[in-house]
């Protein structure tokens, strides 16, 4: 990782300040919601409110001598962080060493009824059930006319926005991003993603994937898209091992979305069928790597994962935490090149990603005056703009 004075750690030690508020105030409401989605016991509602008190008031404490993975979280630093304030410690650390807690005290680690139970699971299935999806899945049925090179940009945009996008089946205007004062796509490379996965059958696309519900679906489409037309031979599906992030991709959260698509008709129920086949005769897998919940960036990957990304063709990372670790949860000048940032990755990476915190690399002078003078510091946390980027100078 490229170090500059310019780029410290963020922490959210800085009074009005993105990451101290999600710190002060969404940890908090997310500890509110989680108590009143599930018929928790008293033992589940006691240890809330001390996690409460502690990210609030308290300072960083360490795993009880019994948790299973102790020793895992103090090889990612938890030595050195306990006893400090939430605030003063790295905020990508301190972000999820908090869903590790509130893990913890609704039970997820056991023993006891509550274990393996995702507390997220009730907000998951109210999006994935919502009456949009139904109307973006049915949106699926105009793509099988459209030329190949159509279908793909339209389900890459897709992938890229998420459910903000009605799936990305409604393009917009050729251009018409670029022609607005400040870009809803500040950084595109997606000439060079597809230069990458070119439809030879023989690529190996790892996709790292974000969210749960409504923006997995987009990523299975274009999973689905990319395998049936040749674009890819095989491919590699990431999530989180546990919950993560409230939104966050577990593999009972793929489970969920490929039962959300079979019971589609038309076009979304064919894309399930690719995706079911794909996955019975291998050429789908799902990982859920203990790294994917490192609070750690990925320039301090295990070497097993580093091997895994050096023998695909391109690795694609999902959405905004993602992105965070991929350059480094630091406050880069926006100029700084996205490839100069991710030059220690092992092949080929891509960036599908909507901002919504303060990190960015790779965006041209115009583009960062165009959004400062549109909307001063916003634009980097208001989910209203995104970027395709693609870094293909790493070392296979």
């Amino acid at each position: 990782m490229p170090s500059t004075p310019f780029a410290p750690v963020i922490l959210g030690n800085e009074p009005g300040s993105f990451p101290h508020s999600v710190l002060a105030e969404r940890h908090p409401a997310i500890i509110s919601r989680v108590r009143n989605a599930l018929p928790y016991g008293p033992g589940q509602h006691r240890a809330l409110e001390e996690l409460l008190k502690s990210c609030t008031e308290g300072t960083v404490e360490p795993l009880p001598a019994d948790a299973p993975d102790r020793d895992r979280w103090q090889g990612w630093g938890l030595d050195g962080c306990a006893g400090s304030s939430w605030y003063d410690v790295p905020w990508l650390w301190s972000e999820s060493y908090f869903y590790r807690r509130l893990l913890e005290a609704v039970g997820w680690f056991g023993p006891g009824a509550w274990q393996g139970i995702d507390p997220f699971r009730p907000f998951k299935g109210a999006e994935l059930d919502a009456p949009e999806t139904d109307e973006e899945l049915a949106a699926l049925d105009g793509l099988p006319g459209l030329p190949e090179e159509e279908r793909a940009r339209a389900l890459l945009h897709g992938s890229l926005w998420g459910n903000r996008a009605d799936l990305g089946f409604r393009l917009s205007a050729e251009g018409a991003e670029a022609r607005q004062p400040a870009p809803a796509l500040v950084a595109d490379d997606s000439a060079a993603l597809w230069s990458l996965l070119p439809p030879d059958g023989t690529a190996t696309l790892v996709l790292v994937a974000d969210n749960a519900g409504r923006e997995l679906v987009p990523d299975l489409l274009l999973i689905a898209h990319l395998l049936a037309e040749g674009r890819a031979a095989r491919t590699v599906l990431h999530v989180k091992p546990y919950p993560y992030y409230v939104s966050d991709a577990t593999p009972a959260d793929v489970v969920d979305a490929l039962h959300r698509l079979r019971a589609a008709s038309g076009a979304a129920a064919e894309y399930a069928r690719v995706l079911w086949s794909a996955m019975a005769d291998g050429r789908l897998t799902v990982r859920a790597h203990p790294f994917s919940c490192a609070p750690l960036p990925y320039p301090q990957m295990p070497d097993d994962l580093r091997a895994e990304f050096a023998a695909a063709t391109l690795t694609v990372f999902k959405g905004d935490l993602n992105y965070r670790r991929l350059v480094g949860d630091r406050l880069w000048p926006p100029t700084m090149p996205f490839q100069e940032t991710t030059a220690y990755f092992p092949g080929p990476v891509a960036a599908l990603r909507t901002l919504k915190s303060d990190v960015i690399t790779g965006l041209s002078a115009a583009t960062e005056a165009a959004l400062v003078a549109a909307e001063d510091g916003r634009w980097r946390t208001s989910g209203t703009h995104a970027l395709i980027q693609v870094s293909n100078i790493g070392v296979k």
